[in-house]
């Protein structure tokens, strides 16, 4: 007997949104019922089109979300921000109309440090008897679920120390802006005092892997800082002159009785080199896990595209990956 198709409506179709799309619309399980995006030059366009397809798929981007989620589907991909406040109102929307939601959303990926705007959002969702889940590569899989995974192997575990290369060289423009590359070091700075540059989702990522840990951490912080080009670096949008910001180094730390339990190492740049991620359980046994060739957008589309059906058959509520059945293509 055939499998009966997942529909999906699409809520942004920006690079990431896109990306989730094109995965979406190459598997035959799946079925992209409606589409939503702001952008003017968008609007009325087939989905297929807009996303870079060669074929149409029958379905036009609407800048009118209401109207667009009154059609069946048994999710929505929504991938419109990183602030969980500033996209909200958008998932209240959602719920409201009794869709499941797999969000890309940074901040939804371990959404209970903002307590009430969770509980606001999971007793909508209860209401409402959909799932809701916040996914991606990072936060979502390499900086926390996988370290949590990888626990599971050890009878005790002490700490958590994971470091994470990542090559921004060739990813999209948006993302290697929102990391500095080609900005001064002064000029980053201050962004970064306002928080205008960095990786949204370490701390997230900290307190992911203590909630699976059932930790009681005493306090997360974060460090930030630039890394800078010695060289040229050219890249397809951008020329970072020497001296300047090639990208970010951040560090999140999770401190229990005074020490730090938890030691996430981020540096995201266009002069990375050799995207690498290496996680270290220190416990019984101790474990060393390296590895080589994830590529944060194709993996971050892959993760919310391979999460529905896990999502689709969860009970009501919001979320965590660490709470769902391990996520397979």
């Amino acid at each position: 007997m055939p499998t009966k198709k997942i529909t999906v409506i699409h809520f942004g179709l920006g690079p990431i949104g896109s990306g989730i799309a094109r995965v979406i619309a190459a598997r035959a399980d799946f079925l992209i019922v409606g589409a939503v995006d702001i952008d003017p030059a968008k609007k009325g366009l087939d989905v297929g089109r807009v996303i870079g397809l060669t074929r149409h798929l029958g379905v036009k981007v609407s800048d009118n979300a209401a109207a667009t989620l009154k059609n069946k589907a048994d999710v929505v991909i929504h991938s419109t921000g990183s602030a969980l406040e500033k996209v909200l109102p958008q998932l209240e929307m959602i719920v409201a109309a009794k869709h499941n939601i797999v969000s890309t959303c940074e901040e939804l990926a371990e959404p209970w440090a903002q307590a009430r705007l969770a509980k606001k959002l999971d007793a909508r969702a209860r209401k409402n008897k959909v799932s809701v889940l916040g996914t991606g590569i990072n936060p979502g899989f390499m900086m926390d679920t996988l370290p949590i995974m990888l626990t599971g192997l050890c009878q005790n575990v002490k700490g958590v120390r994971v470091s994470r290369i990542v090559d921004a060289s060739e990813r999209r423009e948006p993302l290697q802006k929102k990391i500095g590359a080609g900005l001064t070091v002064q000029e980053f700075n201050l962004k970064a005092a306002h928080k205008e540059i960095r990786h949204v989702g370490l701390a997230e990522s900290v307190r992911s892997i203590a909630r699976a840990l059932r930790w009681n951490l005493d306090a997360v912080q974060e460090t930030i800082e630039p890394v800078i080009a010695q060289t040229l670096v050219r890249t397809e949008f951008l020329k970072v002159q020497a001296g300047r910001v090639t990208g970010v180094h951040q560090i999140g730390f999770g401190i229990k009785n005074g020490a730090r339990v938890i030691e996430l190492d981020l540096q995201m740049s266009v002069d990375a080199g050799e995207s690498i991620d290496e996680i270290w359980i220190d416990g019984a046994p101790e474990i060393h896990n390296v590895t080589h060739g994830v590529h944060g957008d194709l993996s971050t589309a892959a993760l919310a595209a391979n999460a529905i059906r896990r999502v689709v058959a969860a009970p009501p509520g919001l979320l965590t990956m660490a709470e769902l059945p391990v996520i397979s293509m």
